[in-house]
């Protein structure tokens, strides 16, 4: 079956039909649960803005829960989301799904088959959809594009040596085969897309990557959501009192995400000046208070509690994108105190509601922040220097309202709509090389 592509007038080609691959992690899973963040976001926003382009997007994510057992769910027009059987209905730890890969890829074929469909392209979220695109690649004779979102050998070097010594063997067999996968994914992508110069020269690093398939193209941000408002406003719907204010961290609670820095740094603030602190909640969006299987949320409670930091630290659990704008716009400040962020787009969200960012000097991070202008950037794992960051927005409105401005002005260049078009280009580019088509569309004689 063939299935002629879209000219451009530019004599290249944008796909009619693209399948994307979100195999561990659904985009429509609530943000800040196990192994939710940027990525579920960054693969719906891109699935719906192509589909607004006239582009046929079907989305493939694993079964998760009885509920979505041969669910398809529209995402907007023209877009899609298709659940497919990969072991028990149930959120799993990504490399527990790893064994259930042929079985994911095996009924996406028969999806594909049974609907007469044929995909122009696929572009691949993460290392395990990566395994399966490859596959898909042979099988249906088209190219593959993968994004990483995060890199295993990143996260090793990174939350290796944190990892207690009882699951040390285990942990390196998952990173070994990780690592191994990545690299094979690497070298058989037609593409890669790096969300940053930072990611794309850990390419280059650590996978020896060939430089000429690697397309630098950030994620980006929904401005029509996250745009600055009034503040008075935003402050009466988080509940914040006229005396009060706030602090935001926003993601998911795990080790890499440093929130236990957060509660060294206001200690050291407590420490040696208590009145900065004096009405300031520090708001934790991600995770679920109350779980008391989840071992990282619970350690961090328990440390704010030895520390003297309840009344400071308050854990609200996730959060919906609809809300999230209200809690951006409240905030003095969003803190990332990530020891690793592929891009970060949480980030990027805050700084489009005007809200400067204090974050590590890592990654997405570095290249997103602009020290001393949209926020602070801070070393990793340093809370003294985090505490000065946080005493200079909290004791300096003004500065950081003027941070803020920036901060906004500069999320503008991420819209979606800007952000598809680069990744367009990219896509059209590789299909120009991969199935050369007659121009009929103007005189240029291709």
């Amino acid at each position: 079956m063939n299935n002629p592509l879209i000219p451009l007038t530019n004599c290249n080609y944008i796909p009619r039909r693209v399948a994307m691959l979100s195999l561990h992690t659904s985009p429509m899973a609530s943000l800040g649960g196990k192994k939710t963040g940027g990525m579920n976001v960054y693969v719906r926003e891109i699935a719906c803005a192509m589909g607004r382009r006239g582009i046929k997007v079907d989305v493939f994510t694993r079964e998760n829960a009885p509920e979505t057992i041969g669910a398809i769910v529209p995402m907007g027009e023209n877009a899609r989301l298709i659940y497919l059987p990969a072991g028990p209905a149930e959120v799993l730890d990504p490399d527990t799904v790893y064994p259930y890969l042929s079985d994911f890829r095996e009924a996406l074929l028969e999806f594909a088959r049974s609907n007469g469909l044929h995909y122009d392209l696929i572009y691949s979220h993460y290392w395990l959809s990566g395994v399966v695109a490859h596959e898909l690649k042979h099988d249906w004779h088209v190219p593959f594009v993968q994004m990483f979102h995060t890199l295993g050998h990143m996260k090793t070097r990174i939350d290796g040596p944190r990892q207690p010594s009882v699951r040390s063997t285990q942990l390196s067999l998952q990173a070994n085969r990780r690592a191994m996968m990545e690299t094979e994914i690497i070298n058989r992508a037609d593409r890669l897309i790096a969300a940053t110069p930072a990611e794309r020269m850990q390419m280059l690093w650590l996978y020896r990557a060939d430089r000429r398939r690697i397309e630098t193209v950030s994620p980006g941000v929904d401005l029509m959501r996250f745009h600055p408002m009034d503040k008075a406003l935003a402050r009466q719907k988080v509940g914040l009192h006229a005396d009060e204010k706030m602090l935001l961290f926003v993601g998911r609670i795990e080790p890499l995400k440093g929130v236990d820095t957060i509660c060294e740094a206001l200690a050291h603030l407590k420490a040696g000046s208590p009145d900065t602190l004096q009405g300031v909640r520090m708001v934790i969006i991600g995770g679920d208070p109350l779980d008391m299987a989840h071992q990282e949320m619970q350690r961090i409670r328990a440390k704010c509690r030895d520390l003297g930091l309840e009344e400071t630290m308050v854990f609200i659990g996730a959060k919906d994108q609809d809300t999230l704008p209200y809690y951006y716009n409240a905030a003095q400040a969003l803190i990332m105190p990530s020891d690793y962020e592929s891009f970060g787009m949480v980030a990027l969200e805050a700084m489009a509601c005007g809200t400067p960012v204090i974050a590590s000097q890592v990654g997405g991070l570095a290249f997103l922040v602009r020290d001393g202008q949209t926020g602070y950037l801070v070393p990793v794992r340093e809370p003294a220097v985090l505490a000065e960051a946080i005493h200079k927005i909290v004791r300096n409105p003004e500065h950081s309202a003027k941070m803020g401005e920036v901060a906004a002005q500069v999320a503008e260049q991420y819209s979606w709509g800007r952000i598809v078009d680069q990744l367009l280009a990219v896509f059209s580019e590789l299909l120009v090389q991969v199935r050369p088509i007659p121009c009929v569309t103007c005189v240029c004689g291709q």
